[in-house]
């Protein structure tokens, strides 16, 4: 899922792929207003970026796990719920007059077919 239209938000160890990004937004910010094409520079830093991104995770320690587990800017259930289902209608309440806040449930429909 891409991240949101705001900036991305970088954990501690992710910092070598934060420096990366930063130096492609940048390059980009000058291309748009250069006559020099830098687009070759450009997709080489992003394939960089790439590999870096799947060495780092390859090697997470458990605390950086749960770090990203945790991640302000990690999609939640009603993201996933809007990008796949129409006409949901959550449903409230446990019986006692409280919603459980860590639980999502309700009906909608999926490819035009009822669920729940």
């Amino acid at each position: 899922m891409p991240p949101p239209a705001s900036k991305t938000t970088f954990l501690d160890f992710e910092q070598p792929i934060a420096e990366l990004e930063t130096r492609i937004e940048e390059l980009r910010f000058v291309q748009d207003d250069s006559a020099v094409d830098i687009s070759e520079e450009i997709a080489r830093l992003q394939k960089k970026s790439q590999v870096l991104t799947k060495e780092l995770y390859a090697k997470l320690t458990p605390w950086q796990v749960a770090q990203v587990a945790r991640h302000p800017q990690r999609p939640y259930t009603l993201d996933y719920v809007e990008m796949l289902f129409t006409g949901f209608q959550e449903l409230h309440g446990d019986r006692l007059f409280a919603d459980d806040q860590s639980i999502v449930g309700g009906l909608a429909r999926f490819n035009g077919e009822s669920c729940m």
